[in-house]
């Protein structure tokens, strides 16, 4: 149970750097830092988006309209925190 814990603890680890680097992406395509017209830009900008969007997609459907402002990802950060503190108060589960 050791290592379905640590394999659980990097995945959330992981889709934590991945939603902060699809957040700062925007904002530098947003600031117009980043143009998409670039192809490295445009592919990585892409496949951050099918990555995240099956996260995403479910959340922005109950979430009530906020102006333009996406709530999605916060959402997705404050469940990735509750997941993280609920399996590491219970890592004696894990680890007995």
């Amino acid at each position: 149970m050791t290592t379905f814990y640590q394999v659980v603890m990097l995945l959330l680890d992981i889709l934590w750097f991945v939603m902060i680097a699809h957040i700062i992406m925007s904002w530098l395509i947003n600031f117009q830092v980043l143009n998409l017209r670039q192809p490295l830009v445009a592919q990585l900008w892409d496949g951050l988006n099918r990555l995240l969007e099956p996260l995403y997609a479910p959340i922005r459907r109950l979430l009530p309209y906020a102006g333009g402002l996406d709530l999605a990802p916060l959402v997705v950060f404050i469940g990735i925190v509750v997941i993280r503190m609920a399996m590491q108060n219970n890592a004696a589960f894990f680890y007995g």
